[in-house]
């Protein structure tokens, strides 16, 4: 696997140069500062080019290797008419970015919301502080905070019970503190949605099912990863985190059958996935090693994270890379296996771009503020980690 690590641009605190001495040889990075829907100019991408590059003459050469992400706006996601125009300046992107020689890009289609958790300081029995999801803790949000309408819908009596005390003993900090980590943005945003106005735009999904959102979804593949095999893109979608409808919107990026749907929508190699350990194993019944085994030919980017279920609820949290409920030893073999057949193959791409997700925040960075899962000591700890397991696979393989 080629070693990487996600880096937020120049207002990231963590530096190219901590991911260089990290051992990486690509970074992940994207345009953040330009909205969403617009196409990103040459110029925008060779000067974010220029500042990864930098160094590379006197220190170990990194490269700009993936995208993530270049998000798709919510009027393809909705089937909006003007969905055309956005569909449009994601292909002029798409050729600006081979025009710069970045053959990687990873994107989501998940409604509103990206990754949604409802804590981001949960400490571990060791002191670290890490991301966790719960279910009542959002049914609270839901329910008492937000007031969606038919919200009770979704959630079990004895939830609706729970939260009801729950929310009557918070205080206005609490409330506070659980809404903005709810609506955080993207991953690499320091910006919250309103709340005034979040209501307006899950309203706007009020009639997008399930059905409809994934006829939007491979209308939107059809369209663009024809353009990107032209091209000599990989295109690869991420799966929902967590993989589960929230909030009354779809997800249709969660299991197997999802990305089978979703690869045959167009059957071009440059229709792939970002196969992500933490979003797809949130979910039991997702077999790890029989995706990577079944859509290999189409995995162009990997995140290797792993999340701990919690007995008897929905909730889950982000666990040490080698000891959650992904077998990353069974995970790594199987991309290991998946890259010696594309070497055998004779295939260009026969090594993947790899970051370890979701990192920890420990040690020195406790006390700074970093991204939310990307400070940079956890992330170093979870690289080194599957760096030595990768390593040994190899070597009891001979690979």
């Amino acid at each position: 696997m080629i070693h990487t690590m996600r880096w937020f641009g120049p207002n990231d605190p963590v530096s190219l140069m901590d991911i260089r001495q990290a051992g990486c040889a690509g970074v992940v990075s994207a345009l953040h500062q330009i909205p969403v829907g617009e196409i990103w100019s040459t110029e925008a991408i060779k000067e974010r080019k220029s500042l990864i590059e930098a160094g590379n003459e006197q220190f170990t050469s990194l490269q700009w290797l993936v995208v993530e992400s270049l998000p798709v706006h919510e009027h393809i996601k909705k089937g909006l008419p003007t969905r055309e125009l956005y569909i449009e300046n994601y292909k002029q992107s798409l050729k600006n970015l081979a025009a710069c020689g970045i053959k990687t890009v990873c994107y989501n289609f998940m409604p509103v919301l990206d990754w949604s958790r409802t804590q981001l300081d949960y400490t571990m029995p060791e002191g670290h502080k890490t991301l966790r999801f719960v279910w009542e803790d959002f049914a609270l949000f839901d329910l008492y905070i937000l007031h969606r309408p038919n919200a009770a819908v979704d959630y079990e009596p004895e939830i609706q019970q729970s939260v009801s005390e729950k929310f009557s003993r918070m205080s206005p900090d609490e409330i506070f503190h659980l809404t903005n980590t709810v609506l955080l943005g993207l991953p690499g945003s320091e910006e919250a949605f309103d709340l005034v106005n979040f209501q307006s735009l899950l309203d706007a999904y009020a009639h997008i099912d399930d059905k409809q959102l994934r006829e939007n979804l491979y209308y939107f593949v059809k369209e663009v990863a024809p353009v990107a095999q032209e091209l000599g893109i990989n295109l690869c979608i991420h799966p929902d985190d967590p993989p589960r409808s929230l909030l009354g919107l779809p997800r249709v990026v969660s299991t197997e059958a999802d990305l089978d749907e979703l690869m045959q929508a167009s059957n071009v190699r440059a229709n792939g996935i970002t196969f992500c350990t933490g979003s797809l194993g949130v979910r039991a019944d997702n077999d790890l090693v029989h995706i990577i085994e079944k859509f290999g030919d189409r995995i162009h980017f990997v995140h290797l994270r792993t999340t701990k279920r919690e007995d008897g609820t929905r909730n889950f949290h982000e666990a040490p890379h080698l000891h959650g409920d992904v077998d990353m030893y069974a995970v790594v073999k199987a991309i290991l296996a998946e890259e010696k057949r594309r070497k055998d193959a004779g295939y260009q791409d026969n090594t993947l771009p790899m970051r370890p997700d979701h990192g920890f925040q420990m040690l020195d960075d406790l006390h700074k503020k970093t991204y939310p899962g990307y400070s940079g000591i956890g992330r170093l700890k979870a690289l080194a980690e599957l760096r030595g397991l990768e390593t040994g696979i190899k070597r009891s393989l001979s690979i």
